[in-house]
């Protein structure tokens, strides 16, 4: 028989995950201070079992500063936060406004602080204090485009894409807040790469996540990384699909096809084979040590699109359940999420996260335990087999990661009913359990064995 080593069930606040690895939260901890350079073959040991945070700094408190938020950074440690994501904390452009405050993605000046989050000695004392924790800092960076009262337009016009008439130009309709660079101006390109590197050099950041990376030349995301690593070596997420991201330039790229399944599994339109198929052939398609951020939330669906409930219904959980083990997954959490964000955040306008209920927090600490600790979580190369399990139930979904001797059972029930499972969890294999095992409706099951 297989020894059950820990259970961790619904939301259980009891049952923490075990490390079958032996490595304890401390030994995370440690090798996250670690500063050696990231391969696309092989993973710095920090990175293995990551996680990330995005922290939207205007909403966070109801100061809206670096300083306020600087102050939570001690719960998000115990959390287990690895990788902090920042929303752009450059100055916002008055030129073409959209709404009170404007879009954090309409820049006006990139190597500048917004005086309304304070300024770079906030920001740099924040990364220090983060570091001293434990976790990476990853800043929001904006390629494609810039404010229309960018210093840039007025000094080099010729670093934007123009109309007949020589107007600058937005890179699509709906932006008429930002306007498009060009980026068949070599200039403007290194420009841009040295305003990166001043983060690296005055702030000492841990690198970038890309927005609207597919619409960016490839070559100068491949140059860019280059330059960067030759700095201080980085972590680069694309908000962008597809593995020619993942050649050169990028450690991460974004799971947004599996999150369009989650959704569409809840509404009815997705099956759970859909997310297997998926699945499956991004482990073809994908280079073996991609790692892929999926989430059941961020600042573009939260605002846009929908709460989790409103999306996922009673199941968000389970839908971060799938997040945090499915293979090449880094889990993302949204600010606010551990504090049941139930309503969507203004993007343009004030508009700040309630934090007086903080009962969801052990959830997601539950999570990003067992995927630092667990062996068949791990991210980059050599992960851990996927093969799905029969349930013998439409409502529940399963399916075993392994690696070595290591075995992981991940049950999730999408039902509104409580569902029994005899104690011969898969493949006739019997568990040294006793008794049929419940999981509540709309919950969870996770087996570690060995």
């Amino acid at each position: 028989m297989k020894k059950i080593l820990s259970i961790l069930i619904g939301s259980s606040l009891a049952l923490a995950c075990q490390s079958p690895s032996g490595q304890s939260d401390s030994d995370i901890n440690q090798a996250d201070s670690t500063n050696t350079k990231t391969t696309m073959t092989e993973p710095n040991e920090w990175l293995k079992g990551a996680n990330i945070y995005e922290v939207n700094i205007r909403q966070y408190t109801a100061e809206g500063t670096i300083s306020a938020f600087s102050k939570h950074l001690d719960r998000l440690q115990e959390l287990g936060v690895k990788i902090l994501w920042i929303m752009p904390v450059q100055p916002i452009g008055e030129k073409n406004r959209k709404g009170g405050l404007g879009s954090y993605y309409s820049i006006s000046d990139y190597t500048a602080v917004n005086p309304n989050f304070g300024n770079l000695e906030d920001f740099k004392t924040m990364v220090s204090m983060a570091h001293d924790r434990g976790m990476k800092v990853i800043l929001d960076w904006v390629a494609n485009h810039t404010a229309f009262d960018h210093h840039w337009a007025t000094e080099h016009p010729d670093w934007y894409n123009r109309n007949e008439a020589g107007e600058i130009i937005a890179p699509v309709e709906d932006w008429s807040d930002v306007a498009d660079l060009n980026y068949d101006n070599q200039e403007m390109r290194q420009a841009m790469r040295e305003a990166m590197g001043f983060w690296l050099k005055e702030a000492d950041i841990d690198g970038f996540r890309c927005d609207v990376a597919m619409m960016v030349p490839m070559d100068f995301w491949n140059n860019t990384r280059d330059y960067l690593d030759s700095i201080k070596p980085v972590f680069m997420l694309a908000e962008a699909e597809g593995p020619e991201f993942h050649e050169k330039a990028f450690d991460m790229t974004y799971g947004w096809e599996p999150h369009h399944i989650m959704n569409g599994m809840e509404k009815g339109e997705k099956k759970f084979w859909d997310l297997v198929t998926y699945i499956n052939e991004s482990n073809e398609k994908y280079q073996p040590e991609a790692m892929r951020m999926f989430f059941t939330t961020n600042h573009d669906e939260n605002s846009w699109n929908g709460t989790v409930a409103e999306r996922m219904g009673a199941n968000g959980k389970n839908y971060f359940v799938l997040c945090t083990t499915l293979p090449k997954s880094m889990p993302l959490i949204y600010s606010g999420q551990e504090a049941g964000l139930n309503h969507r955040l203004a993007f343009f306008e004030k508009d700040t996260i309630q934090w007086s209920d903080l009962s969801e927090q052990e959830f997601y600490k539950s999570m990003l335990s067992l995927k630092a600790n667990h062996p068949c979580l791990n991210n980059g190369a050599g992960q851990a087999s996927f093969e799905t399990l029969e349930t013998g139930n439409e409502n529940a979904h399963a399916f075993k990661r392994t690696k070595d001797e290591h075995e992981l059972l991940v049950y999730v029930n999408m039902g509104s009913e409580e569902l029994e499972l005899e104690p011969a969890y898969a493949e006739g294999k019997e568990y040294d359990h006793n008794g049929k095992q419940l999981i509540p409706a709309h919950g969870y099951l996770i087996i570690s064995t060995k």
